[in-house]
């Protein structure tokens, strides 16, 4: 059994049935899965969609794309049933949708509502690394997992040396570069998890469809020939990894 940490499947513009989906995810040896919300629509909507559905869980949070637009209603969310995060927040420098300053403030802001509710954090950075550790390093406790992760290996120890987990996804099983490669099957084991970011980046061999939670399946298998090791060995540590750091129940 695998867990797909981060999926946006809750989404009212996901493009198929969720309820097919969910099932189809279950039937594939998916054991849990994480809905992440994005913006404050999108965590409340991760929150009801949850209540209706076993072994299916919440993060909620505001993306820094959507940071412009508010983030402190997520407030009310805080405490709710099955909620596992805060997330995904973060810095993005890549695309200039909301103004730094302003995803810099919505980041310290939901870092401190996840510590003041004992949530890890789903944390979403692109390009601004240099911003992101000292942010970071000026509270205490953080526990969480960089998504989506394809930096390099001076950030990878960064992220290591503060006791972060890393998020791997459908990149990881399609990339063509070396590094990159070297980067994903140097991450320690008993710091990985899996995860789809479905709707986006299927991962082989399922590239061009739309993704969804129980093609994690595929990125276990995937990691598990990499390293020459057991799919059970992947699917052990991660399911652990993942069970420990959000404290899944159910």
């Amino acid at each position: 059994m695998v867990i797909d940490t981060h999926c946006h499947i809750h989404e009212s513009d996901y493009p198929l049935n969720r309820e097919d989906t969910i099932n189809f995810a279950h039937e594939s040896g998916v054991e849990k899965m994480i809905c992440v919300g994005t913006s404050i629509k999108s965590s409340f909507d991760a929150i009801e969609f949850v209540g209706r559905h076993d072994k299916v869980f919440a993060s909620i949070g505001v993306h820094p794309h959507e940071s412009k637009d508010g983030y402190e209603k997520i407030a009310e969310l805080a405490g709710s049933n099955k909620l596992v995060a805060v997330g995904e927040i973060g810095l993005d420098y890549y695309y200039n949708h909301s103004p730094h300053d302003v995803q810099i403030k919505a980041l310290k802001w939901q870092i401190e509502l996840a510590l003041s509710n004992n949530l890890p954090i789903i944390f979403h950075i692109r390009d601004a690394f240099d911003d992101f550790w000292p942010i970071f390093d000026s509270y205490k406790s953080i526990r969480g997992v960089l998504h989506s992760f394809t930096d390099n290996q001076a950030n990878l120890h960064e992220c290591l040396n503060r006791g972060l987990y890393v998020g791997v996804n459908g990149i990881s099983t399609f990339t063509k570069d070396n590094k990159q490669k070297e980067l994903f099957n140097s991450i320690p084991l008993d710091r990985l998890l899996l995860e789809t970011d479905s709707p986006f980046l299927a991962p082989a061999p399922n590239r061009g469809k739309t993704n969804q939670p129980a093609y994690v399946k595929d990125i276990a298998i995937y990691h598990a020939k990499a390293r020459g090791i057991s799919y059970e060995e992947i699917a052990n540590a991660t399911t652990l990894n993942a069970n420990t750091l959000f404290s899944l129940k159910n």
